[in-house]
């Protein structure tokens, strides 16, 4: 009976690792090897072609944090997450509330045109913006001009480049965060609002005060999206509008380490730079989940 019962979880055992066995052979071929071997190549002075790979150790690393350019574009992919964190996960926030607690009317059709740009692709997004900020003929240009404002040149203007190229970013995640946001609205309580107004509490102590902390777990969850869809995303625009120009001023981390591998064919420092981008994720996800998840409110 006892050699039954073994057999049968040994052969449940089996089972059980042939079911796992595509996934892990997935996660194995197209994440921890490629992971693995860009943290080999870190490590050597190697352009692609040479048939032979120089062993430098940890220059590689040195000379990214020794770099001007690199500090520069971390300042600016700091400047481009901030941005995104107003524009694409702030202002949604509180347009949610609006829409679930304040409109009375007309919320669906709101609803529509706030997700309809998020179905247009990057490069699309990309150059209707290039158009509407265009310095010449651009309607912003129009607007700015009757008040006798003239628009720079945002393609070669610091911290303006930067907000444009953010702009692609946001028409291809507000719609979808703003929904997801709106969902977790529903989690609130009607009743709980109404006995707030009642009180005669003002709507920013009911958004701050009640909202935020039962949405809390959706507001996370929204906030590590928009970073991490921000970075996906700010690639193409950058490669259609300015190819990280004037100067170094509209690249990031991420372009940064697409022209150090294929445009400057210094594989060594790409692959320390994205090792160097991937810790700095995983620090700001540690404190995330060490500080900011403790207050973070679970229904069930």
């Amino acid at each position: 009976m006892e050699g039954k019962r073994m057999n049968r979880r040994k052969r449940d055992h089996i089972i059980a690792w042939l079911f796992l066995f595509p996934a892990t052979f997935a996660f194995v071929v197209f994440m921890f090897w490629p992971l693995a071997y860009t943290v080999y190549l870190s490590f050597l002075k190697w352009n692609m072609v040479a048939p032979t790979k120089k062993f430098v150790g940890f220059k590689n690393y040195a000379s990214i944090v020794q770099d001007e350019v690199t500090i520069q574009i971390v300042a600016n992919t700091l400047f481009y997450i901030a941005i995104l964190v107003i524009l694409i996960f702030a202002i949604p926030y509180i347009l949610s509330y609006v829409n679930t607690f304040v409109m009375k009317k007309g919320k669906s059709i709101y609803k529509t045109l706030l997700f309809i740009p998020s179905l247009i692709s990057l490069v699309v997004g990309a150059i209707v913006l290039q158009w509407i900020f265009n310095p010449i003929s651009g309607p912003v240009s129009g607007i700015v001009g009757k008040f006798g404002i003239t628009m720079p040149t945002w393609s070669k203007t610091k911290g303006l480049v930067i907000f444009v190229i953010a702009l692609v970013a946001v028409l291809k995640s507000f719609g979808y965060n703003f929904l997801v946001l709106l969902s977790g609205m529903s989690s609130v309580s009607d009743e709980l609002i109404e006995a707030a107004k009642l009180e005669k509490t003002s709507h920013t102590k009911i958004f701050t005060g009640i909202v935020m902390p039962l949405t809390s777990s959706t507001a996370i969850y929204v906030l590590i999206i928009s970073i991490v869809q921000g970075m996906q995303y700010v690639f193409t625009p950058i490669k259609v509008l300015t190819q990280g120009g004037p100067n170094n001023a509209s690249s990031n981390i991420i372009y940064g380490v697409y022209q150090e591998a294929f445009t400057f064919y210094n594989t060594g420092k790409a692959s320390a730079l994205s090792i160097m981008t991937m810790v700095i994720f995983l620090i700001l996800l540690y404190l995330e989940f060490k500080y900011v998840e403790k207050g973070v409110y679970y229904e069930n």
